[in-house]
């Protein structure tokens, strides 16, 4: 009988981070969870050891991506050999509060029309000192959020994959994680998930913990900082193909009014601008000419000076 979740791990030559992920994933008080380790192109042996040594070895698998690889690839991977009905990608810097799991799976098991659940989330900064990664702070993630949805969503991402846990089924109805794109993979999933279905969202008390190391760079940094110009370069194409796939069955009326639209709020806006920067001129001269009557005059004069 198989597990009633899979946690799809990814992971690339950082062996110290999959041995604390997997004890973070270990130290869950849900424990009906496969994990599934996706090596994307690291070492095998050194994948295979840490995972040899760890607490959840017995209901541990390893995958390797094929050739070229990728988050997506990686991604993706894991949730084809994945077969529980609950899924949910940790990557291998991330981690969880302990009752992660027991949570989310509570709440899908009692939202059989949602899609999956997301819960509050804290980011996590960390440096290294010495062999170890040690916390500097942490700041909640959109706070005050109180649901995502596709309303929510279409302006920029509002969760991570470590905070949610979906339904394994979603893939065989929207498709898999596209690996078009290098980087919002997962921002492009939510949006066709969200399209279709409602998902929960556990407020309160963070659940997940997205770690930042804002300045690492190689094998121990983020993808937020070392894909940040593809961040910006795939959240335009994500844009761009829903739109034309829009156009396609609609045509270009509604988007050439929309633009025309933004075209006029930027002219008010720079119009507007103009306007206050002139009046706070004349002001500024109002109060220099009634505080400096010298400066009144040496204006005035150099006003009426011949120009060469």
């Amino acid at each position: 009988m198989p597990n009633r979740v899979a946690v799809i791990v990814r992971t690339k030559d950082r062996p110290v981070f999959l041995r604390r992920a997997l004890a973070d994933i270990a130290a869950q008080t849900f424990e009906d969870a496969a994990i599934i380790v996706v090596n994307d192109g690291g070492s095998r042996e050194v994948v295979d050891q840490v995972v040899a040594d760890s607490a959840t070895a017995a209901r541990t698998v390893v995958l390797d991506t094929a050739a070229p690889g990728g988050r997506c690839a990686a991604a993706n991977a894991g949730m084809r050999a994945a077969d529980a009905p609950y899924v949910v990608l940790h990557d291998d810097d991330d981690l969880w509060h302990p009752e992660f799991l027991s949570r989310t799976v509570a709440v899908l098991d009692a939202s059989p029309t949602d899609a999956g659940v997301m819960t509050a989330t804290e980011i996590v900064y960390e440096e290294q000192r010495g062999e170890e990664w040690v916390e500097t702070a942490r700041v909640p993630f959109w706070e005050g959020l109180s649901a995502v949805g596709l309303s929510t969503l279409l302006e920029m991402n509002r969760a991570v994959p470590i905070s949610f846990l979906y339904r394994r089924t979603l893939h065989d109805e929207v498709g898999y994680y596209d690996e078009g794109i290098d980087a919002v993979e997962d921002w492009e999933f939510y949006l066709r998930v969200t399209a279709k279905h409602p998902v929960s969202f556990l407020g309160g008390t963070a659940l997940a913990y997205w770690t930042q190391r804002p300045g690492t760079r190689g094998p121990a940094g983020n993808s937020m900082f070392e894909l940040a110009d593809a961040h910006e370069r795939d959240d335009l194409a994500v844009r761009d193909a829903a739109l034309r796939e829009w156009v396609h069955d609609n045509g270009l009326g509604l988007p050439l009014f929309i633009g025309l639209l933004e075209r006029r709020r930027h002219e008010d806006l720079d119009r507007l601008r103009d306007e206050l920067l002139s009046a706070q001129r004349d002001m500024l001269i109002r109060e220099l000419d009634a505080r400096h009557p010298i400066w009144s005059r040496i204006r005035r004069l150099l006003g009426r000076a011949p120009r060469r």
